[in-house]
């Protein structure tokens, strides 16, 4: 099953989802990895604003490879997700919608993702530079001194993915 999605996300979009199915994602996306999610849970206890609103919205782990001339961003593979796994409880609680990643995700985070009628999806780790390819506009928001962690909105077109943990909870790994 291929569903077409855009963001923001609402939990209606998610409702048909199951672990496995193919996802074409478009619209704005953000990027952020470790070092900016801890930027951002810092900015949350202070009560500081938010480099963007998280509800409906789409938070990509990745820091892209330098941007080749004449290129929109460069390679734009996925990191893995589990590293995310204690810092994003506290963004779903405020409206995020989606998480984008590799590999397998906490029971606590399929727990969370019920909890929040959110989902997990998976892009495929080594294809960055296609990836790439269905980026049509990148530009830092936020964090500017992190390099490749900064936190970035992009616009995306069919971006290729797949459930991982479907607003139920259930786990494609299990």
């Amino acid at each position: 099953m291929i569903h077409h999605l855009k963001t923001p996300l609402a939990e209606a979009d998610l409702q048909a989802l199951r672990p496995g199915d193919e996802v074409l994602l478009s619209g704005i996306i953000y990027t952020a990895r470790d070092a900016a999610h801890q930027r951002i849970l810092t900015l949350i206890e202070e009560g500081g604003d938010l480099p963007f609103e998280l509800s409906g919205q789409v938070i990509y782990y990745m820091g892209p490879s330098p941007t080749p001339a004449g290129a929109v961003i460069g390679a734009c593979g996925p990191t893995t997700a589990y590293r995310m796994d204690e810092m994003t409880v506290p963004l779903l609680q405020r409206g995020l919608k989606g998480t984008i990643g590799k590999g397998k995700r906490s029971e606590k985070i399929a727990e969370a993702m019920k909890t929040y009628q959110s989902v997990y999806l998976i892009a495929v780790g080594g294809i960055g530079a296609l990836y790439s390819q269905v980026v049509t506009s990148s530009e830092v928001i936020a964090f500017e001194d992190l390099g490749a962690e900064a936190v970035r909105k992009l616009r995306v077109k069919d971006f290729p993915l797949y459930v991982g943990i479907d607003c139920r909870g259930r786990d494609l790994y299990e």
